[in-house]
């Protein structure tokens, strides 16, 4: 069992990071709008499943990997860690943009919204670059199966994000036109968000080389 320092860090991290609002989030909150709570909910269910796509594809890929070299597991351990460092200078750097996934939607049939979260999640290339880059950091080769592991990360990761998107579907139900109108919040968030990228890669990366 990981240490409880660990899981605490990875508790705090995800939640920070999770709680920033990026596509998947923005995706839910419209719907949410558009269509109300039940939409909102059956899309995040939607999203949540994609995200366990990548995670099991994330546990398989990087087992793999490290079954064929512990080396090749540590650069891609430190790759993750210059990712997550690079994330956070570009969020830190982005323009305040509001992002397309906030424009209205056209009405859709619950059974279709939730396999559109699946979709819009599973071909969504920076959830897919910040699972492998993400989990991997919390990793300990000295308790055993490493895809074990990072599906048992990945699952911590999934109940904090249903817990964050179902909030938000709450919120959005009850302040849809304000939400509808205006996405300020963002602004301020991501130079926090960036912060927490930066610090959580830097931070891992020297963690992981202390243990060598």
């Amino acid at each position: 069992m990981p240490e409880w320092s660990t899981i605490s860090l990875f508790v705090v991290a995800a939640s920070i990071l999770v709680i920033m609002p990026g596509p998947n989030t923005l995706y839910i909150i419209t719907r949410s709008v558009q269509q109300g709570p039940a939409a909102g909910c059956v899309s995040s269910f939607g999203v949540m499943v994609g995200t366990l796509i990548h995670v099991t594809t994330a546990a398989l890929g990087i087992s793999a990997l490290l079954l064929s070299s512990v080396l090749a597991f540590s650069i891609v351990k430190y790759l993750g860690a210059a990712y997550l460092v690079y994330l956070g200078i570009k969020t830190l750097l982005a323009q305040d943009n509001i992002p397309s996934g906030v424009e209205p939607v056209k009405e859709k049939s619950l059974s279709k919204i939730f396999y559109q979260g699946i979709v819009v999640n599973v071909l969504n290339p920076k959830t897919a670059l910040f699972i492998t880059a993400f989990l991997p950091q919390f990793v300990d080769v000295k308790l055993g199966s490493i895809a074990a592991q990072i599906l048992s990360w990945g699952a911590v990761l999934v109940v904090i994000g249903a817990i964050s998107d179902l909030t938000y579907v709450l919120i959005a139900g009850r302040l849809g036109k304000w939400l509808r109108g205006s996405f300020s919040f963002l602004r301020v968030q991501r130079y926090f968000a960036g912060s927490v990228y930066i610090g959580l890669g830097v931070a891992t990366a020297f963690t992981g080389a202390s243990k060598k």
